[in-house]
């Protein structure tokens, strides 16, 4: 499997001890135990990058290794493998991952993993209150007992984007001047679309008890601009079908709710950037606000809509 998760820059380990590899996991990534046979000496390979509240590391044992632990308590561990394959063991259940193959971690999970000799995954780390602080502010109701992934391994074809944005992840990770805020905003998105593309506990907010109306729908997305707005979670939080909100959109408005959001946020954008009270710190991390992942595109579409570049108007707001 392709991937650009993590360069030869943040390697910290290359044919190493695979315990001392283990011992730096314990350290940074994850409390665990491995287990290798006594008849090989293989050699490990790590590379590791701290990003925010994340934590991405790239790892490779080089034999045949069995990983266990009690559980992780405060954090979720998101591995997507690249070569090999791994057998994931859980209370009466197991998966044969294969490479393209996402396992999520839960923080009360025991861990009991077996990796193949030419095995390499990508791991995430995501603390417990990444994902609370996302809840709270979309206003998510959350069980007592906290957020959990009700359903543990996916195709990464399934998750629309999420291995690109990882890969951007990791790309910022390993610029010299990535700036903190930058890389909040990041952490962020990727908490985001960890709760609305996979299946969890989480209850989402509707829009109503009955079906809403057009205007209370507006009302919604214009409240929660700068947050991850899927036509399919506004159909399911309106109480009608994906095909109904297109079908309302389309004669109320002349457009789709993607096309329609996106438009809005882009005029959001421009209003701040074109109001001097509003404080922007950069024309960057604006776009970031509202998530325009890709500063190219939304430089370009902005240029469309509003006859200039953003770094035009918001020079001109002085």
């Amino acid at each position: 499997m392709e991937s650009r998760l993590l360069s030869e820059q943040s390697c910290v380990f290359h044919r190493a001890d695979p315990y001392a590899v283990s011992d730096y996991v314990n350290q940074h990534v994850g409390q665990h135990h491995i287990g290798l046979s006594r008849t090989t000496h293989p050699q490990a390979s790590l590379s590791h990058r701290k990003f925010a509240e994340l934590d991405l590391c790239r790892i490779s044992y080089g034999g045949s290794v069995r990983v266990t632990s009690p559980a992780l308590e405060t954090i979720f561990h998101l591995q997507v493998l690249l070569n090999g394959n791994c057998l994931w063991r859980g209370h009466q259940r197991e998966h044969h991952l294969v490479p393209g193959e996402l396992l999520l971690i839960n923080p009360d999970d025991p861990v009991d993993l077996t990796y193949s000799d030419d095995c390499e995954k990508f791991i995430l780390k995501v603390p417990v209150h990444l994902l609370d602080s996302i809840c709270d502010e979309q206003r998510w109701q959350r069980p007592s007992g906290g957020v959990r992934f009700v359903r543990n391994h996916y195709r990464l074809e399934e998750l629309d984007g999420f291995l690109n944005l990882l890969g951007m992840v990791c790309n910022e990770a390993e610029v010299s001047d990535s700036l903190p805020r930058v890389q909040g905003h990041y952490s962020q998105i990727v908490a985001s679309k960890l709760l609305t593309l996979m299946n969890t506990n989480v209850r989402k907010d509707t829009l109503g008890g009955t079906q809403a109306s057009l205007e209370r729908i507006l009302e919604h997305i214009e409240g929660n601009l700068k947050l991850e707005l899927a036509a399919e979670t506004l159909a399911e939080q309106a109480n009608m079908s994906l095909r109904s909100l297109y079908g309302l959109f389309d004669r109320q408005l002349g457009t789709t709710p993607k096309q329609y959001i996106r438009q809005r946020k882009l005029e959001r954008v421009h209003a701040c950037l074109s109001d001097p009270r509003c404080t922007v710190r950069s024309v960057t991390e604006l776009a970031l606000d509202y998530g325009f992942l890709h500063l190219g595109r939304f430089a370009e579409s902005y240029r469309q809509r509003f006859g200039e570049l953003p770094s035009e108007t918001f020079r001109r707001r002085a």
